[in-house]
């Protein structure tokens, strides 16, 4: 990494070490903003004493990030449109990524003082598509093309829909705890323990699996959030020295091959299925992408990008033989390429061996663009799990004893964690991008209705209101710092 910096224009390295401290802000943010749903049952319960809880919460975060792999980290990027992707080593690529982060982090905070659980995943999301929409307008394109809304509403639906999954597993699992366990002394909250038992903390096994469920969800916070963080520093470092990150100039000589293979199994299998793909992806007018300095990525030109691709490759066996434009346009052509695999690979019209063939293909060709260096890991790690250590209080005073008109008993706590845990960990190994608050607040809200304990309504109003307002405040804020960015700095 050392040989990294030196020749830097010290112009570009303070830009550099601005723009990656607005993410790593982010997700100090995001930390103390999402990591209170984490431990917030943990706490209220009394398992754990909330400094022990907290910093052990930080230690499964920074774990999760480390451990947790890239599949959401480009699932965000990739919601990006090509054209701005691509264009991404530019002003206009870094008044992209600081627009998003802003208006992020304007919306995170606003939501943390005020002890709402609002989602920062929902937050980031919302500030990427104002960017995409922005980006559009400026250029003179439609607002449907401003998006890559294929991969966009796979990203809606799981936030969508894992709110309500989280409620209804967890209301099933109390249930089930209700009617084998009706006895238990799992339904008592901390205040009867308390009081009746004369005891501060709640017996053995419920504090064992309320705190293993904790730490779990923890480290599957760090996994789907702190990739997001990783996937924002790779844009930040593509549009600063892209001849440094564009590719991973570490690849190997094996993966290099892989992907000019996959590039030629991409003309093989176009020719394999031209009737089908032409009949599905007819051919169209250029639009003026090339005159106005715009990446095109269309359909029915796969063998052309294929056969770009091919020559970028020949004879290539390290990436420090290319030029930065040539890494670039090997860049570029990889994820137009990839994108394509991506969506033939659900065409019903196709055969399935065929189908299969380019899921693998997709995974083959962004082996050397799909990466991050392991010290923008740790650095988003460290962040994240720096930032669970401070400011946890005011979200867990209203997971924990606002949702419900009752106070929360041992196994609602439970119930709500351990679902959680297991809805946010499984949504990160798919790559699926979910909220933390979201999942974990319907969770305990779906506990609460199980056990016939009423919602609060003003704190469920709450919550709803700035469920319903992430997406469209913080596609507005990003909408506006982008216009205002591009026009100050790149026009």
């Amino acid at each position: 990494m050392l040989e990294f910096f030196q020749g830097i224009d010290f112009a570009i390295l303070l830009t550099l070490v601005l723009s990656v401290g607005l993410v790593l802000a982010f997700e100090f943010v995001n930390g103390f903003h999402d990591t209170a749903n984490a431990v917030a049952t943990v706490i209220y319960t009394k398992s754990l004493k909330p400094r022990l809880a907290v910093f052990l919460s930080g230690i499964f975060n920074f774990l999760g990030v480390l451990l947790g792999g890239l599949g959401v980290a480009y699932a965000i990027v990739n919601l990006l449109p090509m054209d701005l992707l691509a264009s991404a080593d530019s002003t206009k690529g870094l008044v992209m990524v600081v627009s998003l982060l802003v208006a992020a982090l304007i919306w995170n905070l606003g939501t943390w003082y005020f002890g709402i659980p609002a989602s920062s995943s929902h937050t980031l999301i919302g500030s990427i598509l104002g960017v995409g929409l922005a980006n559009a307008l400026i250029n003179d394109h439609s607002l449907v093309d401003g998006v890559n809304w294929g991969k966009a509403l796979g990203v809606f639906e799981s936030l969508l829909f894992s709110p309500f999954i989280g409620a209804g597993l967890a209301g099933l699992l109390l249930l089930g705890l209700l009617r084998f366990l009706p006895n238990s002394y799992i339904h008592k909250t901390p205040y009867q323990r308390h009081v009746i038992d004369n005891k501060k903390k709640p017996p053995f096994w419920p504090r064992f699996w309320l705190v293993t469920s904790a730490m779990g969800m923890s480290y599957a916070h760090g996994q789907n959030d702190g990739q997001k963080g990783i996937g924002l520093v790779m844009l930040v470092l593509f549009s600063v020295v892209p001849a440094h990150f564009v590719l991973n100039l570490n690849s190997s000589v094996f993966e290099i091959e892989q992907t000019r293979v996959a590039a030629q199994q991409m003309i093989a299998y176009y020719d394999s299925n031209k009737t089908v793909l032409d009949e599905l992806y007819p051919k169209q007018s250029k639009v003026q992408a090339e005159d106005e300095g715009l990446f095109s990525c269309e359909y029915s030109e796969m063998t052309q990008h294929s056969e770009k691709l091919i020559h970028l490759l020949d004879g290539i066996d390290n990436y420090d033989q290319l030029t930065t434009e040539q890494r670039w346009g090997v860049r570029n052509e990889v994820m137009c390429l990839a994108n394509i695999a991506k969506t033939l690979e659900s065409v019903d019209a196709l055969p399935e061996g065929y189908r299969k063939s380019y899921k693998a293909i997709g995974k083959d060709l962004t082996k050397t663009t799909q990466y991050a260096p392991f010290w923008v890991i740790v650095a988003v790690a460290a962040a994240l799990g720096m930032g669970t250590m401070i400011g946890w209080k005011r979200v867990v005073d209203t997971v924990g004893g606002k949702i419900g008109k009752k106070d929360m008993t041992y196994a609602q706590g439970m119930s709500a964690q351990i679902v959680s845990a297991f809805a946010i960990a499984s949504a990160s190994h798919f790559g699926f991008p979910v909220s933390t608050t979201h999942i974990l607040s319907s969770s305990v809200a779906g506990t609460m209705i199980a056990n016939k304990a009423g919602l609060q309504k003003s704190t469920v109003k709450n919550i709803i209101i700035a469920w319903i307002l992430t997406l469209p405040v913080s596609t507005a804020l990003s909408f506006g710092l982008y216009v205002l960015g591009t026009y100050l700095f790149v026009n």
